[in-house]
């Protein structure tokens, strides 16, 4: 029984059968503080017909699970863990040409067998984990709490000397 590897998005529904689930779950992360090692199963509808998922696979599923019960869609989409530039693109969210920058750069490795360049799916998962740290880490630098500044003009200069002090991070990261 293979499935068509396609990409498919879930809507949320099924309400009561999904907050059955969802309780479920959270009942089980609660008593996760047991000496024994968790086991998770699943069951077809015939007694003894059982195989044991593996804990990143009903992770998975308490994600999606988590995801349903707040109203959220869940898209599942089968990818290659070797990718073409527009692939990795379209993960990070930019162009191609961007891409290709980027792997220039040496921000993310990649590997021509023939006459085109193939990144891995992992290498691009990495490079945009460390970019989202990276803009969250600029993020708190410029973050400045109003409540204990009193003058807008002093709190105004501080903001000037932070964004020179980002950009200045930025330069040299480079």
């Amino acid at each position: 029984m293979a499935a068509e590897l396609v990409e498919h998005t879930y809507l949320p529904g099924h309400e009561g059968d999904l907050a059955e689930v969802h309780s479920f779950l959270e009942a089980h992360a609660r008593s996760r503080g047991a000496a024994v090692a968790p086991r998770y199963l699943l069951v077809d509808e015939r007694e003894g017909d059982q195989v044991e998922l593996p804990e990143p696979m009903y992770r998975l599923l308490v994600q999606v699970a988590e995801a349903l019960s707040v109203g959220r869609a869940v898209t599942v989409a089968p990818r290659s863990t070797v990718l073409t530039t527009q692939q990795a693109a379209e993960v990070l969210g930019v162009s191609r040409p961007t891409v290709v920058r980027l792997i220039d750069a040496g921000e993310i490795p990649s590997e021509r067998p023939g006459t085109r360049r193939q990144v891995l799916l992992s290498d691009v998962l990495a490079y945009r984990e460390k970019r989202r740290r990276m803009q969250y880490d600029m993020l708190e630098a410029t973050a400045v709490d109003l409540a204990d500044e009193g003058d807008p003009e002093e709190v105004a200069a501080q903001m000037r000397e932070v964004r020179k002090v980002v950009a200045e991070r930025r330069r040299s990261a480079r």
